[in-house]
């Protein structure tokens, strides 16, 4: 059995299969989605899974060099912006997009998997940017 917190097989996988720059997403509930092979639908009910719960796992075995949010979070989720603050590390670029560019991302060539959560706070959708480990 696996030692890392990380136990989601589909989410597992499209972890290990980033690249450099490559990207993941991490989604609310209500992100159209694509569906898609990298689809990785983890939403079970309203709220379960939390968005900020998937990511903190995630984390644990993703280096991340670059995140990107929607520029509305400042204004419609601050409780959740600090909490997205809280887990990435200090040298990781924060980049701030039109919600509507978010969407885009969802079939970027370089996006490995778009992972949907339970979350039903408005905006809680984040793109990780991968960096090396070396």
């Amino acid at each position: 059995m696996k030692k890392t917190p990380l136990l989601n097989s589909q989410v597992s996988q499209a972890v290990a299969t980033i690249g450099h720059f490559d990207l993941l997403t991490i989604n609310d509930a209500g992100m159209p989605i694509p569906n898609d092979e990298r689809r990785i639908d983890l939403a079970v009910t309203k709220a379960l899974p939390r968005f900020i719960d998937v990511l903190e796992t995630v984390v644990t075995e993703m280096e991340i060099q670059k995140i990107y949010l929607a520029e509305e979070i400042k204004m419609h989720n601050p409780d959740q912006l600090k909490a997205i603050k809280g887990l990435i590390a200090e040298d990781v670029e924060i980049e701030f997009i039109p919600h509507s560019q978010m969407k885009e991302y969802l079939s970027h060539p370089l996006n490995k998997g778009n992972v949907r959560t339970g979350e039903i706070t408005p905006f809680s959708n984040i793109i990780l940017e991968s960096n090396v480990t070396f």
